[in-house]
């Protein structure tokens, strides 16, 4: 069990994890190891997650998501392959998390008398520097 939130887990049968030869230094041991993770969450057909974090959690993962509804999060940063792995399931909790949170309302605002009257002063400042810089016309 993938513990996200107090209320939100995802069950470990819902996440596949796909070892891969990570690219980079590493000597020798980057051909012969496969201490990359390439973890996979089907969110489109996830049972653990609600309607409304998963539609949140498709618009949050961009480019990790594939056109099936596929979360894949790849993680390489370490040289061990469990510390990849648990690097990709903190990211995936992390993203979960994110969806989860209910986005604030965007309430209206206008700007204030002040600040509107500092515009129009520094418009009027603008326009007599710029009226002052112009060729004098002969009257």
């Amino acid at each position: 069990m993938l513990k996200v939130t107090k209320d939100l887990a995802i069950h470990e049968n819902e996440i596949k994890e796909r070892f891969i030869r990570a690219s980079g230094p590493g000597g020798q041991h980057v051909n012969k190891a496969a201490t990359a993770v390439q973890l996979c969450f089907d969110v489109a057909h996830s049972p653990s997650l609600p309607p409304v974090v998963r539609h949140r959690l498709k618009r949050l993962a961009g480019n990790q998501m594939t056109q099936e509804g596929t979360l894949i999060i790849e993680a390489r940063q370490f040289r061990s392959q469990d510390r990849n792995r648990q690097e990709a399931r903190n990211r995936l909790r992390k993203l979960i998390r994110q969806a989860a949170q209910k986005p604030k309302k965007r309430r209206k605002s206008k700007p204030s008398r002040a600040s509107r009257e500092r515009r129009l002063r520094n418009k009027r400042h603008r326009s007599e520097k710029k009226r002052l810089r112009r060729t004098p016309s002969n009257y």
